[in-house]
């Protein structure tokens, strides 16, 4: 009985934060990776490859259907998005094999400078 009342707060939790990073996604157009990694390292105490890991496959269908939306409802630059998809594929696949490869306070590190200088952008430009 114990154990069937964890996996229930388990799913709880997991849906919660799957809306919560899909509302970010869709909103700022796939910037749900920046909430779900910090998500899932403190509150499901993923480590930091296994987090990152699993922000990326979460983040999949959220920016397929994310994606669709957009193209839609708005007008979309159909050249600089082929080209831009086919560059982030191969920069996603390159990404996936370094991720496996690095130690997981480096990518902590990597992550943490990427979200400053992103946050330092958005804040200047």
């Amino acid at each position: 009985m114990q154990k069937s009342k964890k996996k229930q707060a388990k799913w709880w939790v997991d849906g919660i934060l799957g809306s919560v990073i899909g509302f970010i996604n869709g909103f700022l157009g796939s910037g749900g990776g920046m909430i779900a990694v910090p998500m899932l390292e403190k509150v499901k105490k993923l480590e930091t490859k296994k987090a990152h890991a699993t922000a990326i496959a979460v983040m999949f269908p959220f920016s397929l259907i994310s994606g669709v939306v957009y193209i839609f409802n708005f007008e979309l630059d159909l050249l600089t998005l082929a080209i831009m998809t086919a560059s982030a594929t191969l920069g996603g696949v390159l990404g996936c094999f370094a991720l496996k490869k690095m130690p997981g306070k480096a990518v902590r590190a990597i992550f943490a400078v990427l979200m400053a200088f992103a946050g330092v952008w958005i804040l200047v430009a």
